[in-house]
């Protein structure tokens, strides 16, 4: 475990003076170094500002993630056990999949307005299908040799979900789960920056229209920590699941 910890000390520290020698080579107003980064990071920190835009961003990250959840969960377990109501709401899923989704935040935003419902609508799009592919994937890949088995021992439909289906798809559901917390923070980055300048997003156009670069790269590395710490939390979860006892 020391090794690991010392490997990525080492990729860090390697990171941060490469950061640090191109910050100083390179021309450019919006490429600080590493050093100025991280002083701006320490003042944003003790301030207010950057706690208050946190919170603000998280509101519709927390709403639309967990609709995503409470959605795209019992419609993948529909789609992946029922082949005739996959059909009709497949097209839905994959219209999600392949279309940009930041073309459709203008479509949201005139329908839902500027508050907190339009944001939260747009981390919902940005997750709900990953979601859901990945949790009807995470059922179908379950043995149908198990499924008969407990058919052939008389379990009832609700037996048969208790004891075979849920528990067989789960690790695809919190893969998904941690695949769309990703796409969740995407969209609550994009959309305020792209219509509604609140939050995270609000703090980064104001940085950068200040030229205030190493502020612009703090706020970009709290979003990008707290991505990082929350998809680690998930999958840490995810490992837990697969094989108890390992962490």
């Amino acid at each position: 475990m020391a090794w690991k910890w010392g490997l990525r000390l080492t990729s860090v520290i390697t990171l941060l003076v490469v950061w640090e020698a191109l910050g100083r080579g390179l021309p450019g107003l919006l490429m600080p170094t590493a050093s100025e980064t991280l002083v701006a990071l320490v003042r944003l920190l003790g301030g207010a500002e950057l706690w208050r835009a946190m919170w603000i961003s998280n509101q519709a990250l927390l709403v639309g993630y967990l609709a995503a959840l409470l959605v795209g969960v019992p419609v993948g377990l529909v789609i992946g056990r029922w082949r005739q109501v996959e059909r009709p709401l497949d097209l839905y899923l994959n219209l999600l999949l392949v279309t940009p989704v930041s073309a459709l935040i203008p479509i949201l935003i005139m329908a839902l307005g500027l508050g907190l419902a339009a944001r939260a609508a747009v981390v919902f799009v940005f997750a709900v299908a990953i979601v859901a592919v990945n949790t009807r994937a995470g059922l179908r890949d379950i043995d149908p040799n198990l499924i008969e088995m407990a058919r052939s021992f008389g379990a009832s439909e609700t037996q048969l979900w208790r004891r075979v289906l849920l528990p067989g798809a789960r690790p695809a559901v919190l893969a998904g789960a941690r695949l769309g917390l990703a796409r969740a923070i995407s969209g609550m980055v994009a959309v305020e920056l792209l219509l509604v300048s609140v939050g995270f997003g609000r703090l980064l156009l104001r940085y950068q229209g200040d030229f205030d670069a190493g502020a612009v790269y703090a706020v970009v590395l709290v979003v990008a920590a707290q991505a990082v710490l929350l998809t680690g939390w998930l999958r840490r979860w995810e490992r837990r699941d697969e094989a108890p006892g390992l962490e």
